[in-house]
């Protein structure tokens, strides 16, 4: 059994070891390829930014139906799963094209992989934002997820609050996502 030292220790190395796999040798950053990146999670950006409903129509449809598909996949592992499945349903996705990106050393995917988490999580906070007002339309006319959920932890009450957060994260989120593109671009032009 691994005593509380050996556990640090454990995932000390492996934090470095994921340290050095992330600033070893990657593919090749095109500035092409960069500044398309740039230029459409620019336009994401501002598309957040100034739409009414915040549903991007395009995106939040492919979300929604990984939101949706979430339910019973994650369900499998019981209703409390059920009931978070499609957030987590949601964030898989970008997940997995983000860890996809960094086994293949694909610096765009891991980018897009990252942008795409958090402007998923930034439509999350509208969700959530909705726990109380109820007044975001549903698929089916279900039950509200972030109700159910707030209800159980008894935050009902601080639903705008942990929206703000939510937000806040999936704004973070999106720079680090821009901000490891242009860092791995930087390290490929310094490397020629």
């Amino acid at each position: 059994m691994l005593g509380g030292s050996s556990v640090r220790r454990y995932s000390g190395r492996v934090i470095d070891d994921f340290l050095e796999y992330l600033t070893g040798s990657w593919n090749a950053l095109p500035l092409v390829e960069m500044i398309v990146f740039l230029a459409a999670t620019g336009v994401l950006s501002v598309l957040i930014l100034v739409d009414d409903d915040g549903f991007l129509f395009l995106l939040d449809h492919a979300n929604l139906a990984f939101h949706e598909a979430g339910h019973p996949l994650y369900g499998i592992l019981g209703s409390t799963m059920a009931l978070y499945g499609g957030t987590l349903g949601q964030l898989t996705f970008p997940v997995v094209v983000t860890l996809s990106g960094v086994l293949r050393r694909l610096p765009v995917m891991v980018g897009v992989g990252i942008v795409w988490a958090g402007q998923n999580l930034i439509n999350v906070a509208r969700y959530m934002a909705d726990a109380r007002a109820q007044e975001l339309p549903l698929v089916g006319g279900g039950e509200h997820d972030w109700a159910n959920i707030f209800s159980r932890w008894n935050v009902l009450a601080r639903d705008l609050e942990i929206a703000r957060v939510t937000t806040a994260a999936g704004w973070t989120l999106i720079l680090l996502g821009t901000a490891f593109v242009i860092w791995r671009w930087w390290t490929s032009v310094a490397q020629d």
